[in-house]
């Protein structure tokens, strides 16, 4: 959790393991094979200015773009998936305590905010993910927990769903 991790391997395989209220967003560059992936724990990091980069949205984005940049990806080539953000506690609509919707509006505020698009997402609901990122195809997979495991968005064009082809 807060992770961040990096890779243009193409045998490298990237995972965020246990996203309930966290998300985990995938920064992507297609035609250079990099890829980066941060485990987002919540949505600013006003309070903790020290904490690691991948913990908190607003952070998380900018390092992500900052990592692939250093392994030759190109801004204008990014682009993003995301999953987690479900409600783990019972809590009312619209509750400052929703963090995993509040995480999701975050990330894709700093998303826009960096020019990247969204790609698939699979946010929400109320069951945890994991996320994996294989570098090498540039595909996402996603197993919600007592799930079995899906592909969720390929890097190949006939293979990719809009996010909303994937929402639940």
């Amino acid at each position: 959790m807060g992770e961040l991790a990096v890779s243009a391997s193409p045998e490298d395989e990237l995972m965020s393991i246990g996203l309930g209220s966290c998300i985990g967003v995938a920064v992507v560059d297609r035609a250079r094979g990099v890829a980066a992936l941060a485990h987002v724990m919540l949505p600013d990091a006003a309070a903790d200015p020290e904490a690691p980069p991948g913990k908190y949205a607003d952070r998380a984005v900018p390092a992500l773009v900052e990592q692939v940049e250093r392994l030759g990806a190109r801004r204008m080539r990014l682009e993003a998936v995301l999953v987690g953000g479900a409600q783990m506690f019972d809590v009312g609509v619209g509750s400052a305590l929703d963090i995993g919707a509040r995480n999701a509006t975050a990330v894709r505020a700093a998303l826009s905010q960096a020019r990247i698009p969204v790609r698939a997402e699979e946010v929400g609901g109320r069951r945890g993910r994991t996320m994996r990122l294989h570098v090498g195809p540039m595909t996402i997979t996603v197993k919600e927990a007592g799930g079995r495991e899906v592909e969720l968005w390929s890097g190949s064009p006939s293979t990719r769903r809009t996010p909303a082809e994937v929402m639940h």
